[in-house]
């Protein structure tokens, strides 16, 4: 009787978390399939790669300034131009390439390590509100609609205008004020989950709340969640930009898109690729990002509608 009890709960779970693995896979094929998928993912390698190791081979400096060849043009866009700076250069002779490619770097590494950060925070609580429930659900839930009830940009502009800005501050100020949002669904899935039959029978043959959480709900819970996650990273970069026009963000001379387009409002009418510059880099990387993002959460409810 007790090899029973022992055998027959573990059928149910293995299915379940089988399940949630084909359903996990058949999301990212068919996101696959999507030729917006493919256009924004190969966007996407194509940023990240170039950032991380043209600003290391390249012999031109994002920071050292020459001012005689400050305000050269972008090639072939009037008198002056070089294939030295095929983006030109700013007010101070700064080639306008390397300094967006390490505005790229800086912007996608926030953006992405921001998201995890609100991430993990977020979906840990959430679980564990959604889960446990009763007192733990009570103080998890009221902080986190004290947090909702102040905007993100506000909260940061005020921590940061405070604090030295750096690039440590930035991820953690933007990772704990966004975290909410995902407390909040991850809280509304697990007390879905911790209903259903496989869970029961794991509490019938000894398993500890924690145990269950960890091993068995969390896995089924978190992939939907992370896959809507992606586009927040557009979101996430898009704050940093503002933080660095503002004067918030990495400061100089590290360069960032915000700064450099702040830098560059003097000089719109004369040298407009200073401005123009960055603002491109950054719209491509929204949106390759984005067609990721949609197409990922698209797959997933023609997935999810299927298995209904």
């Amino acid at each position: 009787m007790s090899d029973v009890a022992q055998i027959t709960p573990t059928a149910p779970v293995a299915a379940e978390n089988e399940g949630q693995s084909t359903v996990t896979m058949r999301i990212l094929k068919t996101a696959w399939r999507s030729k917006a998928f493919q256009f924004g993912f190969w966007i996407f390698v194509i940023l990240v790669v170039t950032s991380l190791i043209l600003p290391l081979v390249s012999p031109v400096s994002a920071t050292k300034m020459a001012i005689r060849e400050k305000f050269l043009p972008p090639l072939f866009m009037g008198e002056g131009w070089s294939w030295i700076h095929p983006l030109g250069t700013d007010q101070l002779g700064r080639d306008m390439l390397m300094r967006c490619m390490v505005g790229l770097r800086y912007s996608l590494m926030i953006g992405i390590i921001t998201v995890v950060l609100m991430f993990i925070v977020g979906c840990g609580l959430g679980l564990l509100a959604g889960f446990k429930g009763k007192w733990w659900d009570t103080i998890i839930m009221r902080i986190t609609d004290a947090q909702l009830s102040l905007p993100m940009i506000i909260l940061a502009i005020t921590i940061l205008g405070i604090s030295k800005p750096s690039v440590a501050s930035i991820i953690v100020v933007l990772g704990l004020s966004g975290w909410p949002l995902y407390a909040r669904v991850a809280r509304s899935a697990a007390v879905t989950e911790r209903e259903k039959e496989y869970v029961r029978g794991l509490r019938v043959v000894g398993a500890g709340d924690w145990r269950i959480l960890l091993l068995y709900a969390a896995p089924n819970i978190l992939p939907p969640i992370a896959f809507v996650a992606v586009l927040d990273i557009a979101r996430m970069m898009i704050f940093e930009s503002i933080l660095g026009f503002l004067g918030l963000g990495i400061q100089p001379p590290t360069p960032s898109f915000g700064s450099i387009i702040a830098d560059a409002r003097k000089y719109l009418i004369n040298a407009w690729w200073i401005a123009t510059s960055p603002g491109v880099f950054l719209a491509v990387a929204l949106t390759a990002i984005n067609l990721m993002g949609a197409s990922l959460e698209k797959a997933r409810n023609t997935v999810y509608a299927g298995a209904r």
